[in-house]
């Protein structure tokens, strides 16, 4: 989700002001704060210069492209909007736009052509989504969530409440979330197997992991139940599991595996927001992964992430 911190504020307050008044930018998920001063546009490497390096390639990609979720059989925008900004405790940044404000941008996230939206128990959004998902028709948007279950009973309390909350018949991909452990899969069995029922009955589509650790990331990846898997990844190592190349070669086998990676906390959980060209175009590049999602709470955020994306 778009992290930008408190102690961005000023900064953010410049960048949106700036973009507003210039005609508008955004990118992957649903939350944060107004970035405000306009971002610097991308460097023209290798121009007249001797001796240095051309700018890479375009990558000719957008925030709103259509992509595989690995093997799942399910597209995704690839950019998602996300939900959980500071979420915990049953609020996030998003949760507290209100209901009406937050709602109208995930639709507004939509009319430009983002259709991933993901959540979580945790955030309290839950409702924000399915009064979203009311105006724009269910079939037409991929919803992520997560639980904490770890065992069968707690999965599917867990899951027929998430239906009735977000007010559908099916759930797209169900996570178990924040994962630690290097014995999450024990730890997890019964919520596991009480999820793969789920998904042979048509209840989910797809199931996974989001981890929070190297150890739980090297055990997602080696676990043929993971479909879809939700990882931290920037170039600065910023609230990551490892180092950016530790954590790329374990999601190079991910996707080998033919699993779904879904990158998270692009910018660095808000610290990297005055880096955020390079962010985002680190992410951009990054064939590791199908997509990121980002937290928005402005259109202003939305623009500009998804303006980048499409320079780089």
């Amino acid at each position: 989700m778009v992290q930008y911190d408190e102690g961005k504020r000023t900064r953010r307050q410049a960048l949106t002001g700036l973009l507003a008044g210039a005609a508008a930018v955004a990118c992957s998920t649903g939350a944060q704060r107004d970035a405000s001063e306009g971002l610097s546009p991308p460097l023209a490497l290798g121009e007249g210069e001797p001796g240095q390096a051309p700018p890479p390639a375009a990558m000719g990609r957008a925030a709103t492209d259509q992509v595989a979720l690995g093997l799942t059989g399910i597209q995704v925008s690839r950019l998602a909007m996300g939900s959980g900004t500071h979420g915990y405790g049953g609020a996030s940044d998003q949760t507290r736009l209100g209901l009406t404000a937050f709602s109208s941008l995930l639709v507004d996230g939509f009319e430009r052509g983002i259709t991933f939206w993901e959540t979580a128990d945790q955030y309290g959004a839950h409702r924000h989504v399915a009064a979203a998902l009311r105006q724009v028709g269910r079939q037409n948007v991929v919803a992520l969530t997560k639980s904490h279950a770890e065992t069968a009973a707690d999965m599917q309390a867990d899951l027929e409440r998430f239906l009735r909350e977000l007010g559908t018949d099916y759930l797209d991909v169900v996570l178990l979330h924040a994962k630690e452990s290097a014995r999450w899969t024990e730890e997890c069995a019964g919520a596991m197997e009480y999820l793969e029922g789920a998904k042979q009955r048509g209840l989910i589509r797809a199931h996974g992991v989001s981890c929070h650790t190297l150890a739980a990331l090297e055990l997602a990846a080696a676990t043929p139940w993971v479909e879809v898997d939700f990882a931290r990844i920037n170039p600065f190592g910023l609230h990551m599991d490892a180092d950016p190349a530790t954590v790329k070669a374990v999601l190079e086998r991910m996707k080998r595996a033919g699993k779904g990676v879904i990158g998270m906390k692009i910018l660095g959980q808000g610290d990297a927001v005055e880096r955020f060209d390079e962010a985002i175009e680190h992410a951009v590049r990054l064939d590791c992964i199908d997509g990121f999602t980002i937290g928005f709470v402005s259109n202003a955020q939305l623009e500009q992430v998804t303006t980048k994306v499409q320079s780089v």
